[in-house]
């Protein structure tokens, strides 16, 4: 069984914690050493607990924190970390650490060679997607039907234009390698859940451009659009500066 602890999700920093019954895997590190040193307490446990860190890309709110976690620890795809300092893994290959298998995808976003990832155990399954621009639909085989779902829905387009950014800005958001927009995410979503799926967790959500009332609102209203009831699934969303626990956690 598996728990995991979104720590931080948004433009400011972005850290998950995902829990098994023989190891401790970290998604991303772009937050300070002292925050995930905190969070890890929580679990009687620290840094040097964690068995490997998993980079999605090469974005600072996604990578600031290396130095916390021995290079020997940390994965990632060809050209996202200097290939002295990290383990250069494969798309579509997976490896495996203590029985969980981990297993990179693409994604489209503006980064070299920018994934999310699969975790597997003999019990359950979680997807972490992320900071892409359009949802690839090729990696459907193997990221169906998971049993926790971590999703980027980052942007409310009519929010996002009436902000202050340049239209270039707001433009690279929108485009197929920037973030997903809360309806797309909700399409998306629907096509990756299954019947073993129990949580969807709404990440990276814009401090600027959305809000957590917006993006369920929307979620609410594709479900509905596409026949689906959205209360068979426990839906929340991510923060930037409080963490979300899910999954088989046991205060």
């Amino acid at each position: 069984m598996m728990f995991f602890d979104v720590i931080a999700s948004g433009s400011k920093g972005n850290a998950t914690l995902v829990f098994t019954k023989e190891n401790i895997f970290l998604i991303d590190l772009g937050i300070p050493a002292k925050e995930l040193e905190k969070e890890l307490e929580i679990f009687n446990k620290t840094t040097k607990d964690i068995d490997a860190l998993f980079i999605t890309h090469n974005h600072a709110d996604h990578y600031r924190g290396l130095k916390t976690v021995s290079p020997k620890k940390q994965y990632a795809l060809y050209g996202t970390l200097p290939t002295s300092l990290s383990n250069v893994i494969e798309e579509g290959k997976t490896m495996e650490i203590n029985g969980v298998r981990i297993t990179p995808f693409m994604v489209s976003h503006d980064a070299v060679n920018p994934c999310g990832y699969v975790f597997e155990d003999e019990d359950e399954k979680l997807v972490y997607m992320t900071d892409t621009g359009k949802f690839l639909t090729r990696n459907l085989p193997l990221i169906k039907n998971p049993d926790y779902l971590i999703i980027e829905s980052n942007h409310d387009i009519q929010m996002l234009l009436r902000t202050n950014r340049p239209m270039e800005v707001k433009q690279r958001i929108m485009s197929d390698v920037g973030h997903l927009c809360n309806e797309d995410s909700a399409f998306a979503c629907i096509e990756i859940i299954g019947n073993r799926t129990k949580e969807i967790i709404l990440a990276h959500l814009s401090e600027e451009a959305n809000t957590p009332e917006l993006a369920l609102a929307a979620y609410e209203k594709v479900f509905r659009y596409a026949h689906k009831d959205i209360n068979r699934y426990k839906v929340r969303c991510a923060k930037q500066w409080e963490h979300t626990i899910g999954g088989h956690y046991e205060d």
